[in-house]
């Protein structure tokens, strides 16, 4: 029996307002709008040549990482610095309603604060770590570093779907089109891993063989390539995710067969190209999730973030196949080993107040989402320090942005 639990969710044949499923019904005022025809202020980062060719047209060699270009590299000892004294101005929480004219309420996500701007979203990547369903430290320039990893791939992406993005007027800040949300999760795999309740790996070893529609032969074991890339979906049920089969899908009203049909050939090319990308620079993009919604003239669009360290596991490529033959974990880029840290300092689910997590860990993680961004993206991320609180510069920033849009 197909391990695929149908949401306790209440299916509508329409999908929900953007972002209105990760809370409350009082959110409901985030109703579609008319979209924009141009994008003002847009970042565009440089199509990197890289990508597939070189700019010459010939193959280039694929770059091989290792666990001692994470550790030792040269470039980390120019960033340590600044981020060391960064600490203490982290963006920890924002509160544009107070700042910004003209912003109608807001949603505070694990990491995301969400504000309706009337035809706009402002989306704050803030600098919040989260994990074990809570807040466990600010690590400093996480949130501009995973705003801009998304933004590279939004704007490298737009052959395969276009997107919500309208403008990025501040390293943490864009501005999106509002959009109808499928209450779907998008999730694709790679790889036979995890250990959450709903990674493959998990419920592979509990004797589950056909997982959210997908035929899994006996025999795999943990971090194998898997034959093909799979769609494991997920729906939203309270404050967990439900894995969910396409059938279930469109016979629970959440999205119709053809909504679903587009957006699962958007969420595998996506993936697909975006392991073409990470194989160039010596990673492996191991499995990752999408969001989608729909517009007011029918459009499905690529919503929330794309390829980050947030919603992407990585690997690293020069190392997997050895590793994997001996029973090794693959070395990783990712804040599993702050939260290994937490699981032995406290327990992370029960515990009241949590320890606050160590300087060198969290300057540690600091680096390494640096250190995946410019591997990436082949360009060094602008990380300058400055005494202005960076709530103030955001809320300059999205002001100016938002007086522009509206002389539209």
């Amino acid at each position: 029996m197909a391990q695929c639990v149908r949401s306790t969710l209440t299916p509508s044949r329409t999908p929900q307002s953007f972002f209105t499923r990760t809370v409350s019904a009082k959110t409901q005022a985030f109703a579609s709008v008319s979209f924009l025809r141009t994008l003002p202020e847009f970042k565009r980062y440089p199509k990197q040549c890289s990508v597939v060719m070189s700019c010459q047209g010939k193959d280039q060699r694929q770059q091989q990482l290792s666990l001692d270009d994470l550790v030792t590299s040269n470039r980390k000892g120019e960033v340590l610095g600044t981020i060391k004294d960064s600490l203490s101005n982290c963006l920890s929480d924002t509160n544009l309603l107070e700042t910004v004219p003209g912003l109608k309420s807001r949603i505070k996500g694990k990491v995301r604060d969400i504000y309706d701007a009337g035809d706009y979203l402002v989306l704050i990547t803030t600098d919040r770590l989260s994990a074990f369903d809570r807040n466990l430290a600010s690590i400093p320039f996480k949130g501009q570093v995973l705003n801009e990893t998304s933004l590279w791939w939004f704007n490298n992406t737009q052959h395969i779907t276009p997107n919500a993005i309208v403008s990025s007027p501040d390293r943490n800040v864009v501005i999106a089109k509002k959009c109808s949300v499928f209450p779907i999760e998008f999730v694709v795999r790679g790889y036979v891993t995890g250990s959450t309740d709903t990674s493959l790996w998990t419920v592979y070893k509990k004797g589950v063989r056909n997982y959210c529609g997908n035929a899994l032969s006996d025999g795999l074991v943990k971090n194998q390539k898997l034959p093909a890339n799979i769609l494991t979906p997920t729906t939203k049920a309270e404050d967990h995710d439900v894995p969910i089969s396409p059938t279930e899908i469109v016979e629970g009203g959440f999205m119709t067969q053809a909504e679903f049909d587009e957006a699962s050939l958007k969420a595998l090319s996506l993936f697909e190209f975006g392991q073409r990308v990470a194989k160039e620079h010596g990673l492996i993009l191991v499995d990752t999730k999408y969001e989608f919604g729909k517009s007011s003239d029918g459009s499905i669009l690529l919503i929330d973030e794309i390829h980050t360290p947030d919603s992407s596991r990585y690997w690293l490529a020069g190392s997997y196949e050895e590793r994997f033959r001996k029973g090794l974990e693959p070395e990783n880029v990712d804040k599993e080993f702050l939260r290994l840290w937490f699981k032995e300092n406290c327990n992370p689910y029960e515990d009241e107040v949590l320890p606050a997590a160590p300087a060198e860990l969290v300057t540690e993680l600091a680096w390494r989402y640096i250190f995946l961004y410019e591997t990436i993206t082949g360009s060094r991320i602008d990380i300058l320090p400055t005494q202005e609180p960076i709530h103030d510069r955001i809320s300059r920033n999205t002001s100016q942005a938002l007086s522009s849009l509206r002389q539209l």
